[in-house]
C-alpha cells in the first residue's frame, strides 16, 4: 500500500506503525530514498537541504520507535572534489570541510545522525552513496533534470546540448545495478550493516563524451555548447568499489554489483526510444495518408451518395402520393 506523506514537516507525529497521518502497521526495515535531489537548485534554495535533513530525522525516529533497521540513501556528492582527478574515491574520503554544496553537507549530516542513533539507541543502519543513477522511467524532467534525459529531450527538439564543464567526469550507474545493490545489502544485512558503501559503475565518463555518444546513437545534428561548471557541482568522481564488493559478496551471491557497460546500456535506452519515436512517426504518416485518401475519394463518393439519397427520397414521396390518390 502506498501512502503520501510530507516527511519534511517538523515536528512530524510518528509512533508505532504510523508516520504522520499514515497508518503503516508493522515494518521489518526502512529504506529511505526520499530527498530534494537537484543539487544546483539547493544552492539557489539552501532551505531545501535542511528539508532533506528533516526527512531523515523523521524517518530515523520512526525506525527507532518501530525497532526497525534503516538503509539510508546518500550521494557521491559528499566527497566534493576531494581526490585527484582520475583516482577512484574510497568511502573514507568524505570530509565535511570538502562539502561542495548545501545538498552534500546535509547528506553528511544525515549519515552522522544515523550513526548516532546506532550509538545512542543500538539501531542498526547502512548507507549507500549513489552515483548518477540513470535508466528507464527517469524522464520526468519537471521533477528532476538528469543529463541523459535532458540531452535526449533536446536532441528530439533539435536544440543544442549544453555541457557544464568540458572536462567534467562522473561515474554513471545503471538503474538495475542500483536496485541490485540495495537488495544485496538488505539480503546480506548481518554482514553489511553499520557501514557505508559506494554504489557506482567504477569508471568515469565525461559529460562531453556522453553528449557526443548520444548524438551518434540518435543520429542527431544538434550542436554541443560548452559552459562553466555550475556552483556547488562536483566536477570529477569515480567510485572505489573494492570494499563494497568484498563486504557484500558471497560465493552464492556473486553478482552483488553487476557492472553493465555504460555505452551498451545507454545504447539500449536510446535505441528503444528511437524505435518508439520512429514507430510513432510511421503511424502518424500512415494516418495522414489515410486522411488524404479519404478526402480525395470522399468528395465524389459523398456527392454520389447524396444524389442517390435524394433520388430515393423523391421516389418515396412520389409513391406516397400515388398511394394517397388510389
Amino acid at each position: 500500500q502506498t501512502h503520501v506523506v510530507d516527511l519534511s514537516a517538523m515536528p512530524l507525529d510518528v509512533g508505532r506503525g504510523r508516520i504522520g497521518p499514515a497508518e503503516i502497521g508493522e515494518v521489518d526495515a526502512v529504506v529511505h530514498l526520499a530527498a530534494h535531489a537537484k543539487v544546483h537548485a539547493l544552492v539557489e534554495r539552501p532551505l531545501g537541504a535542511f528539508e532533506n535533513h528533516a526527512m531523515v530525522t523523521n524517518v530515523l525516529e520512526f525506525a527507532r520507535l518501530n525497532h526497525a533497521p534503516v538503509l539510508l540513501a546518500s550521494s557521491r556528492e559528499v566527497y566534493g572534489n576531494a581526490i585527484a582527478r582520475g583516482v577512484p574515491v574510497p568511502e573514507t574520503a568524505a570530509d565535511f570541510r570538502a562539502a561542495p554544496s548545501p545538498y552534500a553537507a546535509m547528506k553528511l549530516a544525515s549519515e552522522g545522525l544515523a550513526a548516532s542513533y546506532r550509538g545512542c539507541f543500538g539501531m542498526p543502519f547502512a548507507v549507500i552513496r549513489f552515483s548518477n543513477v540513470y535508466g528507464r522511467y527517469d524522464h520526468d524532467l519537471d521533477r528532476l533534470e538528469r543529463a541523459i534525459w535532458v540531452f535526449r529531450d533536446r536532441i528530439e527538439r533539435g536544440a543544442p546540448l549544453t555541457v557544464f564543464g568540458a572536462d567534467k567526469v562522473l561515474d554513471f550507474t545503471y538503474i538495475d545495478d542500483a536496485v541490485h545493490g540495495v537488495t544485496s545489502i538488505i539480503t546480506h544485512w548481518d554482514k553489511a550493516k553499520n557501514d557505508t558503501y559506494n554504489l557506482a559503475y567504477g569508471e568515469g565518463t565525461t559529460i562531453l563524451h556522453l553528449a557526443e555518444r548520444m548524438k551518434e546513437l540518435l543520429h542527431s545534428d544538434s550542436t554541443i555548447e560548452l559552459g562553466e561548471a555550475r556552483t556547488g557541482e562536483v566536477t570529477h568522481y569515480i567510485g572505489f568499489l573494492k570494499d563494497a564488493t568484498q563486504r557484500i559478496r558471497t560465493e552464492e551471491h556473486v553478482r552483488a554489483f553487476h557492472r553493465a557497460q555504460l555505452v551498451q546500456a545507454l545504447a539500449r535506452e536510446a535505441i528503444a526510444h528511437a524505435a518508439q519515436a520512429e514507430a510513432a512517426r510511421a503511424q502518424a504518416e500512415k494516418a495522414k495518408k489515410a486522411a488524404e485518401n479519404a478526402v480525395s475519394i470522399g468528395g465524389p463518393f459523398l456527392e454520389e451518395s447524396l444524389a442517390t439519397l435524394k433520388e430515393i427520397q423523391e421516389k418515396t414521396k412520389a409513391n406516397k402520393k400515388n398511394r394517397l390518390k388510389n
